[in-house]
């Protein structure tokens, strides 16, 4: 078969085909993610305490925030069929970089020295992933280490301090909604329209969906998968610099405390999106952005013990993989 006949299959990817909204797994993961929210609200009414209190839904919304941000850009090479593990230290490292630049320098100044750091980072990854041919496991666990170390040898406390102009990122809502959400909501809205309306989204399915089929079609394969790292870099690097307007400062565990790299990989998988590549989006990642941080709240409110808290969050990723791998056998 000629790649001229290949072209037309692979480059329609899942984008491009016509699905029922009944189908679609984003829809059943916002439809979970209301039933999630229907049930904390009446465990937390129960026990006496007040699930739609404007103080819980601010925390909510905020806790999506950060965890958004890097799992949407999770979700870009994860479609390509790659991943990023290096995520968490490049958030610690971002922080650092940012506080420290503003304190000396300007904000915008401070804004583009962290832009370029995960520019610099996720095409380091790509380039890795692309040309040396290292599992991306591997190669972002060593990019990991690598920024760990220079994180531990050049820092042991917080270090810099934003400007308060910058804080009003972090703590500016409007009644209940923190004005950071339309972070998010631009960064995840760019991120869709590329994944689903650009030649370039269309051949980050194809190469997930089957990386040889594609390029016999003239995907330039190792350019998508190297731009899905970049961008998932610098969606870390938005994530970044919104914790350091949360924080006041740079934090050498900001990304690690609240272990960014596993939280958003789970999150882009109990959204739907297959860790194999080609299947999924972005849509069903921010439902299961949203399904986690419900999650906590409510454990938080009934003072879940910690361990409990991630024995349920196991059972719940375990449980929406099998079902959704149930259902790719029944339409297959």
């Amino acid at each position: 078969m000629t790649p001229t006949a290949l072209a037309p299959s692979v480059l329609k990817p899942e984008p491009a085909r016509r699905r029922t909204k009944l189908t679609d797994p984003a829809v059943g993961v916002w439809l979970a993610a209301a039933v999630v929210i229907v049930l904390g609200w009446l465990i937390v009414t129960i026990d006496g305490g007040s699930f739609f209190a404007r103080a819980n839904l601010t925390t909510i919304l905020s806790n999506c925030v950060a965890l958004g941000l890097v799992a949407v850009g999770q979700s870009a090479v994860i479609l390509t069929g790659s991943l990023d593990l290096s995520v968490a230290y490049l958030i610690s490292l971002g922080t650092l970089v940012a506080a420290e630049t503003m304190q000396d320098g300007s904000v915008v100044t401070g804004i583009l020295a962290v832009l370029a750091l995960s520019i610099a980072v996720g095409l380091a990854n790509g380039l890795i992933v692309t040309g040396l041919k290292v599992n991306a496991f591997i190669a972002t666990l060593g990019t990991a280490f690598i920024l760990r170390g220079w994180i531990e040898d050049n820092y042991t406390g917080p270090a810099g301090q934003v400007p308060a102009s910058f804080r009003h990122l972090g703590y500016d809502r409007i009644g209940p909604i923190p004005v950071s959400i339309f972070l998010l909501a631009a960064v995840a809205a760019a991120a869709w329209f590329i994944t689903r309306r650009t030649r370039l989204g269309h051949h980050m399915y194809a190469t997930g969906g089957d990386e040889h089929a594609a390029r016999l079609s003239g995907v330039r394969t190792r350019r998508t998968v190297v731009i899905a790292h970049i961008i998932c870099s610098l969606c870390v690097g938005a994530a970044a610099l919104f914790l350091a307007s949360r924080l006041g400062a740079g934090a050498p565990w900001a990304g690690t405390e609240a272990r960014y790299d596993l939280e958003s990989i789970a999150a882009v998988v109990l959204g739907g999106t297959a860790l194999a590549g080609g299947r999924g989006g972005v849509a069903g990642t921010l439902g299961g952005v949203l399904i986690l941080a419900v999650l906590d709240s409510v454990f938080n409110q009934l003072s879940v013990d910690p361990f409990f808290k991630n024995v349920v969050r196991g059972v719940v990723i375990i449980a929406a993989v099998a079902l959704y791998a149930r259902r790719g056998r029944r339409s297959a």
